[in-house]
């Protein structure tokens, strides 16, 4: 009997096979462990701080005047540049004066003629009487010259009323500042017809630059609270006190400043309240800064209330919003994370108040809160809060 050689070869292989089958397990690598996040944690700055309640307002002049001319013609002379600060008196605009340098002229010259008039009613007034007096004349001549006198001194008034008259027409063709201020461009130039249709014609405006006033709303609730509040500081407490005699404080910031660097008092409240609104209109007077303010700029108002307290603060981006609850997350000894719900405060310096539920030793998370939740293990890195000056 012949023997194939291909069957015995194969027992080897299967053999071989099936010694390789358990180690294919042993291949596989081990699952690695996540390590922990990191965070970043900073300490709560815990500081002096004022309550305060903030307004939107804008700044005015104390005056404002609009310059027109009262009389008719050529406008021959612009005295002032663009943006100049004038003195009050100082000679703006000056009007062709020649055809009220005339009609004043002719003015007097009536008054002249009224005068001659006059004189000559007296004196005969005068005559009458003396021949009256002899019986040289009637009663009834001598009444007549009386009569005279009395108009002739009626036509010297009506003639010096007309002088007057033609006087502050020719007075009005110079025109000039009524107060101390900064003046406006030109709204006629040179050679134009003023008033040409009988009305008064705007030439420019001129605000003033000393004192400036900032004006804003303030609720009623919050303006008896400012009352009470600073009517303390004043001596005659059982007598009414007006609020400029209180000197509550104002601080103001113009567009593009930090802080509030103004500092004014509020000198006039508005004698009523506003019933679409219900406010009142109140104005802050502030010191002279030249270049710094200007009429209707926007400006941010700060009002203090009450004495300065101690409080903690942290940065905004510390918070977290779970249903309208604010919450921090708080780093352990353990690395492990804690959630606090917080009652947040007033921003102050770029930071927010805590009012309850933080301690000045927490470490809170300020950068990286996404990443993490209640009871977790973190890697904390300590930086001073964000946001503290």
């Amino acid at each position: 009997m012949s023997l194939n050689p291909f069957r015995w070869c194969r027992a080897p292989l299967l053999v071989l096979g099936v010694s390789l089958l358990p180690g294919c397990g042993d291949l596989s690598p081990p699952i690695a462990e996540t390590p922990p996040p990191p965070v970043t944690v900073s300490q709560p700055v815990v500081r002096q701080v004022v309550t305060h309640d903030d307004y939107e307002g804008h700044i005015a002049a104390a005056e404002r005047v609009e310059v027109r001319a009262r009389v008719r013609g050529h406008l021959t002379k612009v005295n002032f540049k663009a943006g100049q600060t004038v003195k009050e008196g100082d000679l703006l605009y000056e009007i062709d004066p020649r055809p009220y340098k005339a009609s004043l002229d002719g003015a007097e010259a009536v008054v002249k003629a009224a005068e001659a008039s006059l004189q000559l009613a007296n004196a005969e007034y005068n005559r009458e009487a003396g021949l009256a007096q002899q019986k040289a004349t009637s009663q009834r001549e001598l009444d007549v010259w009386q009569a005279k006198q009395a108009v002739a001194k009626a036509e010297v008034l009506k003639a010096k009323a007309g002088t007057e008259d033609a006087k502050l027409n020719f007075d009005f063709t110079k025109i000039y500042a009524p107060i101390t201020g900064k003046i406006s461009r030109t709204q006629v130039d040179v050679g134009n017809l003023v008033n040409a249709g009988g009305g008064d014609t705007l030439l420019t405006t001129l605000v003033s630059t000393e004192p400036m006033y900032v004006y804003f709303n303030v609720d009623e609730r919050a303006l008896i609270r400012y009352r009470r509040a600073y009517r303390k500081e004043v001596e005659q407490k059982d007598k009414p006190v007006s609020v400029k005699a209180l000197q509550i404080p104002v601080y103001v910031a113009l567009e593009g400043e930090e802080g509030y660097p103004h500092k004014g008092t509020i000198d006039f409240v508005d004698n009523q309240v506003n019933p679409g609104t219900g406010t009142f209109q109140v104005r802050g007077v502030l010191p002279s800064e030249p270049l710094v303010y200007e009429d209707g700029m926007r400006a941010r108002v700060r009002i203090p209330v009450g004495a300065p307290y101690e409080a903690v603060l942290v940065t905004e981006r510390a918070f977290g919003t779970d249903q309208g609850r604010k919450y921090v997350y708080v780093v352990n000894a353990q690395n492990a994370v804690e959630r606090r719900d917080v009652v947040p405060g007033r921003l102050d310096g770029g930071l927010q108040v805590v009012q309850e539920g933080l301690r000045p030793g927490d470490w809170v998370i300020v950068n990286g809160i996404q990443r993490v939740r209640d009871g977790m293990t973190v890697q904390p890195k300590q930086v001073p809060m964000p946001g503290a000056k």
